[in-house]
């Protein structure tokens, strides 16, 4: 064949149908991979945030041991979480962990308390509460620098005694945060950092649970026991009488020292009294136990029982005057 001849070669005829259709069919294969690349990312988002979470989980454990009764939630629909609120909550959580890995606890605290007012699951929720709860202790219990608190000076004719009923904080959180080593001996001059943070605290009788709150913002979570039957009383009460390492008077009468075997009320006792429209019940309390496992449970005669660690470390900060309210 000559090169003249090729001006005389012709293509077949195409159809340009045919070429449609092989554009819409990649189109879709391509808009179908893009759907895919979305779930695998959501999907992806979902498990990162679970893993951060069962880690905060594990590192909570050792330090608020929770009973299987706690954590069991009542049932009822749960919330829905969006795409991009897990994705926002995975982002707060690594960066309030990294926060805290740094020691700058605060700026920590402020970030989980904003992930706990997002609709997020309850074991995330539940993480999350722990590390703040720690977090809020370590805090108030050390000099550590808060808004909550405030330079004090000590003044001549100054004791603990009336420095904490001046700013509304127990003379133990003040001795215990600042390393006071003899709570009756301190000088003029001294400076003291005190906690000046206006506490409440809920019990829920159907959670089986406490909590402590901080200026209205969540503080820390308790598991308890509560009375069998339903005994505990309902309504608003005010902490009168503490007590370290209490007497317990039988109901017949009788007097039973701390640390006699039927002394049953641990190592801390706080008189709950009723205020307001409240009945006047009495011999009500908050109380320690030597029977752990009652924990999470209605179980007692009607008091509010704890673990005795617990108890302790609620007694060193709460104050007398703190209202506590108890709900069904």
């Amino acid at each position: 064949m000559k090169v003249k001849d090729l001006d005389d070669f012709k293509s077949p005829n195409r159809k340009p149908w045919l070429i449609l259709i092989l554009i819409v069919i990649a189109g879709v294969i391509f808009l179908w991979n893009e759907n895919q690349k979305k779930m695998k990312k959501a999907q992806e988002l979902q498990r990162r945030v679970e893993i951060v979470a069962e880690k905060f989980e594990a590192e909570a454990g050792s330090t608020n041991e929770t009973s299987s009764a706690q954590s069991e939630q009542p049932p009822g629909p749960k919330t829905p979480v969006s795409p991009v609120n897990i994705a926002n909550t995975g982002a707060m959580l690594k960066k309030a962990q990294a926060l805290e890995g740094k020691r700058q606890f605060v700026a920590a605290q402020k970030i989980y308390r904003d992930i706990l007012k997002l609709p997020i699951k309850d074991n995330i929720r539940k993480s999350v509460e722990a590390r703040v709860g720690k977090i809020n202790i370590d805090l108030i219990m050390t000099p550590y620098a808060m808004p909550e608190k405030m330079d004090y000076v000590v003044k001549r004719g100054d004791s603990l005694d009336k420095i904490a009923k001046k700013v509304g904080t127990t003379v133990d959180l003040i001795a215990k945060s600042n390393n006071v080593k003899n709570p009756s001996r301190i000088k003029v001059g001294d400076m003291l950092r005190v906690f000046t943070g206006k506490l409440s605290v809920t019990v829920s009788k159907s959670d089986i649970d406490m909590i402590v709150y901080m200026n209205g913002e969540f503080f820390k979570r308790y598991s308890v026991g509560t009375g069998k039957f339903g005994k505990t009383p309902v309504g608003k009460f005010l902490i009168t009488e503490k007590q370290k390492e209490p007497v317990w008077w039988h109901p017949n009468g009788k007097s039973y020292q701390f640390g006699e075997p039927e002394n049953i009320l641990g190592t801390r006792w706080m008189t709950l009294k009723a205020t307001g429209d409240t009945p006047n019940v009495k011999g009500y309390g908050i109380h320690g136990t030597w029977k752990p496992e009652s924990i999470g449970k209605a179980e007692s005669a009607g008091c509010v029982r704890m673990r005795n660690n617990e108890v302790e470390e609620l007694y060193t900060y709460l104050p007398s005057g703190t209202v506590i309210t108890i709900v069904e």
